[in-house]
């Protein structure tokens, strides 16, 4: 296995205690609103990988 990044996630501090203490490769971002306009614009964009459950028949 090697240690490439595969996944980039913004995690809130209740995604962070379901993960466990054994997830230590965080790295806490401050509130200064330096991402502001990036989360604006991801805000915008449609979910993937997210599917309607199916139907019952």
């Amino acid at each position: 296995m090697s240690d490439r990044i595969v996944s980039i996630g913004f995690l809130t501090e209740r995604d962070l205690k379901r993960l466990g203490e054994g997830f230590q490769r965080h790295f806490p971002v401050s509130r200064d609103d330096i991402f502001a306009d990036l989360m604006m614009k991801l805000d915008q964009l449609p979910p993937v990988g997210m599917t309607k459950p199916r139907e019952r028949r």
